[in-house]
Parts: C-alpha cells; sequence; structure tokens
C-alpha cells in the first residue's frame, strides 16, 4: 500500500492478507474465490389464497444452513408482492458476479397452471383469485427469461410450489465426481449452467404441518445437513438422491441459455 499526501512525502507497507476459509471452521479445498450467494423467496401469507403454514419456514431453515454450512450469502423474501419480487430480481440482473460465483434460488407458496395458455404461474402475496388472465401472477416463462439473463454462471433455481415442474416444459436428469476435487469444481465452473428443481410436476404439492417442514423441504434440508458427504461438495445429482422418493415425484433439468 502506497500513501502519497498533498506536500507528496510518500509512505509505503507491505503485509501479507490471508484470505478466510468460506466456512468458519473448515477447510476451503475447493481453492476458488468465487462468492456463493442465495435468495430465498417464501409466501405463507395472501391476499385471495389460502394461507400455507411452512414455506416461511422452510425458507429460513434452508438460508440458515446455507450460511452455516456452505458460507452462502442469504438474500429473504417473504411474503413479497409481485412488484416487490419483480424489483428483487431486477436488482440481480444488475449486479456483477464473478465467474466463478454461485447462486441458489428457492421459491416457496402457491402455484398455478392454466390450462388455456398452457403456462405455469409463481402466485404472489397480492395475486388475484379472479384474475383469468394472471396478470397479478408471475409466468413461469417470465421467471425462465428473467433469471436466465442474470448475469451469474451458475444458477440453480428450486421452487417448492403447486405445478412448479412446469418451470420448464423439457424436464431433464442426469452424475458423478471425479477422483480430484479440485479438478471437478474447476471443470464444472467452466460452463454456464442454469439449473431447477421443483417439488412436483403439474399438480399439487403438500404443506405439511403445523410446525413440519413440507415433505419436499425436509428431504432438501437433509441433503443440505450432509455437508455433501466425504468429499464436502454437495452437487445437485446427490440433492435429487434425496427428494426423489418424494410424492409427488420432484421435477429437475435445465432451462434458458
Amino acid at each position: 500500500v502506497k500513501a502519497i499526501d498533498v506536500y507528496n512525502n510518500e509512505t509505503i507497507k507491505e503485509f501479507i492478507v490471508h484470505r478466510n476459509t468460506k466456512v468458519y471452521g473448515k477447510v476451503d479445498t475447493l481453492g476458488r474465490e468465487g462468492t456463493d450467494y442465495a435468495l430465498i423467496v417464501a409466501t405463507d401469507e395472501f391476499n385471495d389464497f389460502g394461507n400455507l403454514i411452512n414455506p416461511i419456514f422452510d425458507g429460513k431453515t434452508i438460508a440458515n444452513n446455507l450460511s452455516t454450512k456452505f458460507g452462502y450469502h442469504i438474500d429473504t423474501l417473504f411474503n413479497p408482492t409481485k412488484t416487490e419480487i419483480y424489483t428483487k430480481l431486477r436488482e440481480y440482473n444488475q449486479r456483477v458476479f464473478s465467474d466463478d460465483d454461485q447462486l441458489f434460488i428457492f421459491f416457496a407458496g402457491h402455484g398455478e397452471f392454466d390450462e388455456v395458455f398452457s403456462e405455469g404461474y409463481l402466485v404472489a402475496k397480492d395475486s388475484r383469485i379472479d384474475d383469468e388472465v394472471k396478470e397479478t401472477y408471475i409466468s413461469h416463462s417470465n421467471l425462465r427469461t428473467i433469471i436466465d439473463h442474470i448475469p451469474c454462471k451458475h444458477i440453480f433455481v428450486t421452487m417448492d410450489v403447486c405445478f412448479g415442474g412446469t418451470f420448464d416444459p423439457d424436464v431433464a436428469k442426469e452424475g458423478g465426481i471425479s477422483k480430484s476435487t479440485n479438478h471437478f469444481i474447476t471443470t464444472k465452473l467452466r460452463y454456464t449452467t442454469r439449473r431447477y428443481l421443483t417439488s412436483g410436476g403439474k399438480e399439487y404439492v403438500p404443506d405439511g404441518g403445523q410446525g413440519e417442514h413440507s415433505p419436499f423441504a425436509t428431504e432438501f434440508i437433509n441433503a443440505l445437513n450432509s455437508n455433501g458427504n466425504k468429499d464436502h461438495i454437495l452437487t445437485i445429482n446427490e440433492i435429487n438422491q434425496y427428494v426423489e422418493h418424494v410424492k409427488p415425484k420432484p421435477q429437475n433439468g435445465a432451462f434458458g441459455n
């Protein structure tokens, strides 16, 4: 560091900065400099739709796991209106991300599907039941486009909502860990990715009992609690192994660019 005052007096100080590990108390074996972010959007209370018990409870638990176990920077949006959801997503579209930054986006609440439009929708706090043309909802096609344009190379969207599988009409699946952890991470982060996981297909999904997580969120949290097992890397394929037996059957695949 060099400091020069108005009289051109100069001072130079040299020192070494040691980077902290990404997760407190754990060795960062990944050799990454990227930052991991999570946006948690959960809605319990609705103006027109019936209130739910667990979305915010699920969201807070997942946020805590991602923060304490994986070092994620958490951003939460609870009981938002349609405008508030769009405003938050617009904010992420204006952010600057590094090449190996990762973004996890979680939606929990009500979902709808319109047979006429053949379109799935995210229900906001102020979405109206009598809105036949779905102007007060957020369509999955809009959601895909907006999230796809977020300038982060690595995005994983998880939706615990009814009809969440209609987020992408083409559902695909795919696994594996290489022998070298660093090589595995480096290889994966070379590519731009847009992946999603939903708690069901074109159907209603259960919310769960009072004080309990939804069936989908329960297994998702169990996956987070595994800490990525021996290699401490939690992959989408490993998450799928936890949730694949949940009823109705979760859907996963790729979307966008």
